[in-house]
């Protein structure tokens, strides 16, 4: 008698002889690991910056000096959480870029004038 044939594996089922190898435009341990502390950065810094926004809108209307100072601080702030991101991904500090952390900052101006 002749040896059964080879059971064939179903294409979506993993076989320990013949592993399948890593797509070549996956992510590396490394990369995967800059975008998630780049994102909890921003992410971090942002609540802070809509915090400041936020207390810049509740303080009193007379105190025309700490609504502006706290929204100044607040755009710095954001400006500081796209250079951090930046500089976890080893990239020049000085783009572009840097003016859309200015952006929570500025939407809340309306908000408190």
């Amino acid at each position: 008698m002749s040896e059964p044939a080879p059971v064939k594996r179903r294409r979506h089922l993993m076989d320990p002889a013949n592993p399948r190898r890593s797509s070549p435009g996956g992510m590396s341990l490394t990369q995967v690991q800059k975008w998630v502390m780049s994102t909890l950065a921003v992410t971090t810094i942002l609540h802070l910056v809509v915090g400041l926004v936020v207390a810049a809108a509740v303080v009193d209307e007379d105190r025309l000096d700490a609504q502006v100072g706290l929204l100044i601080i607040a755009g710095a702030f954001g400006v500081l959480s796209v250079a951090a991101a930046r500089a976890i991904h080893q990239k020049p500090l000085l783009t572009p870029w840097l003016a859309l952390g200015a952006v929570p900052a500025l939407v809340g101006i309306p908000f408190v004038f």
